[in-house]
């Protein structure tokens, strides 16, 4: 997955930057907020049925979007793009681990080391002597 981010304009919230519409960005919330209600982790029972209810619409959830903040909405969305475009890109990225084992998801720290990884290479690249360019005349 690709993260564009213009670093005048950084969003305060870190799902806007990960996720480029708002629907992805409420459902990628709710399922961490879900995660973090059940000690950071759920089974991939409660995974599938956390997608199945959010397919059937049954989800029923208080978000901080401008239009809904304070109220009660149906949240709903699609399960197979549940797994493609939020959970998948989620897991690739370092933000949800997946426990082949014990078959559960966790949240995790992955990312923010990645992204100091990410820096550290950026750092490397610039302090490289320089090559000399050879452009044809």
């Amino acid at each position: 997955m690709v993260i564009l981010y213009d670093r005048f304009n950084l969003p305060e919230d870190v799902f806007e930057v990960i996720f480029a519409t708002k629907q992805q960005k409420i459902v990628a919330k709710l399922l961490i907020r879900y995660m973090k209600e059940n000690g950071n982790q759920i089974s991939k029972t409660e995974m599938s049925l956390f997608a199945t209810r959010l397919h059937d619409g049954e989800l029923i959830a208080e978000i901080d979007e401008p239009p809904y903040q304070g109220k009660k909405v149906k949240i709903s969305y699609n399960k197979r793009q549940f797994y493609d475009r939020i959970l998948t890109p989620m897991k690739s990225m370092g933000l949800v681990d997946y426990d082949l084992y014990g078959k559960v998801y966790k949240i995790s720290e992955k990312f923010n080391k990645d992204m100091m990884r990410i820096g550290l290479m950026w750092l490397q690249e610039v302090q490289k002597p320089v090559e000399k360019l050879n452009l044809k005349k």
